[in-house]
């Protein structure tokens, strides 16, 4: 998959507003993370509908799960954050130039 694909899947799980709620939750969580129950509490919504939205995020590269006993703590991956907004400023200022193969 080319790094285009990679950034544009995990923006578009970014680009719905659950989506985006859990995930900013996540990055506030820090390394400790949150169960899928202290996401619910938090954001006030049923446990069914965050595992939709978590899968996504999982699929998107963006978040983490990892099994500790009986429950699943989900972490921002801060690495793919880093590379997603990196991606989209590291050409910021630069100029651009329209070349001839722009123009084919």
């Amino acid at each position: 998959m080319s790094q285009n694909a990679v950034i544009a899947r995990a923006l578009a799980a970014l680009g719905h507003e659950t989506r985006l709620a859990i995930y900013r939750l996540l990055v506030r969580a820090g390394e400790a993370g949150l169960n899928v129950g202290e996401i619910a509490a938090h954001l006030k919504m049923p446990a069914s509908t965050l595992a939709h939205h978590l899968s996504t995020l999982v699929a998107a590269g963006l978040v983490i799960q990892e099994r500790q006993g009986r429950e699943v703590v989900n972490r921002a991956d801060y690495e793919a954050m880093r590379r997603t907004v990196g991606f989209l400023t590291d050409n910021c200022c630069t100029g651009v130039s329209l070349t001839t193969e722009d123009a084919a």
